[in-house]
């Protein structure tokens, strides 16, 4: 276990209230070391048994969100992608773990129904639907009458504020550009053609950016942000949309704002320094819940702290809202403690 940064902060936490536009939920359930708690984790095949759950619960998270890559069904047929679904949601240490949480997500590509999949999919919205199914997202939502799975939710603990912006990286994306290296699967376009999450869902992560409250935004990305050098999808495949969400941080000063991401079956931490931005940009990624890149023996990543994490895994934010700091951790089997670093943000 490597730990970058540890710091210890305890405050008082009576109760939770967990609010959003659709719904309120009160909660007296304790937080583990009295922070507010949220788990997340990705790559969970329904094939294989996730021994997570249990392990994941031991840490009282309020809020569990689904990183991608939920099911493995890449497919056309919307019956085996449902029943694949089935099988998850049925999973008895699942049905255990999300009893009063909140359950939050996004889907990747072998849960959006092809591998590497974008806007090309000719069944994106009838899959669209089956996540939304899976997650619980009430018939009445607006999710399900417009194009994309992107959303996002307010919690409010005491009178602070996290904001969830979950990212849809898959139903408006362009084709990536194949890679000339052999040992690389797809190259950055540099020609600044193409995007990754289309003009509606720009324009309406620019105005949740905006007018964010929170006192922390973390945005959901099924895909890494920061790492871009490995050579399979990353927001890196487009430069000019990594310039792009950075700025739209910057300009719209939407406070102690973090990327979490999936899709690697790896967990690490990358962080950069953005010009205009007062704190580092921590892409946190944790990723998978049933099974890893076993062989992973190193990628260049100019941006990583620490080591890269091959064990199963998944992802714990405890925020600490006196400090104003977000501990994130990785742990895996037994809530073993994989490694941990510790982000501060400026004053409230």
């Amino acid at each position: 276990m490597k730990k970058i940064l540890f710091i210890f902060s305890f405050f008082a936490l009576i109760s939770c209230k967990i609010q959003n536009t659709q719904r309120v939920l009160e909660t007296n359930k304790p937080t583990q070391n009295n922070y507010f708690t949220i788990a997340f984790g990705s790559c969970d095949n329904q094939k294989i048994k996730n021994e997570l759950w249990p392990a994941i619960d031991k840490n009282h998270p309020s809020v569990w969100i689904w990183g991608g890559d939920n099911v493995y069904s890449d497919t056309e047929d919307m019956q085996f992608l449902k029943n694949n679904y089935e099988i998850q949601k049925q999973d008895a240490d699942y049905l255990t773990f999300i009893k009063d949480k909140i359950v939050l997500g996004t889907w990747d590509d072998h849960d959006y129904g092809a591998n590497d999949a974008g806007e090309e999919y000719s069944f994106k919205r009838k899959s669209q639907q089956l996540l939304l199914d899976f997650l619980g997202t009430s018939k009445n939502a607006s999710e399900r009458k417009r194009d994309g799975v992107y959303t996002a939710k307010t919690i409010e603990v005491n009178g602070n504020k996290i904001k969830v912006i979950i990212l849809d990286s898959r139903f408006f994306r362009t084709a990536l550009t194949k890679a000339t290296d052999l040992k690389k699967r797809f190259q950055p376009n540099t020609a600044g053609e193409g995007t990754m999450l289309g003009n509606a869902q720009w324009k309406w992560l620019e105005n949740e950016l905006q007018t964010s409250e929170a006192q922390f935004n973390v945005i959901v990305s099924s895909i890494q942000f920061l790492s871009n050098k490995h050579g399979f999808e990353a927001w890196g495949n487009f430069p000019h949309e990594i310039e792009k969400l950075e700025q739209l941080i910057v300009s719209t000063k939407a406070k102690g704002t973090f990327i979490i991401s999936g899709d690697r079956h790896i967990a690490t931490f990358s962080s950069k320094k953005v010009r205009g931005l007062s704190y580092p940009l921590v892409d946190f990624t944790s990723s998978g819940l049933t099974h890893t890149y076993a062989s992973f023996s190193g990628e260049e990543n100019p941006y990583v702290k620490g080591e890269v994490i091959k064990d199963i895994n998944f992802g714990l934010l405890k925020f600490d809202f006196e400090n104003n700091k977000v501990i994130m951790e990785i742990r895996g089997k037994e809530n073993t403690l994989l490694q941990e670093y510790v982000q501060i943000y400026p004053g409230k």
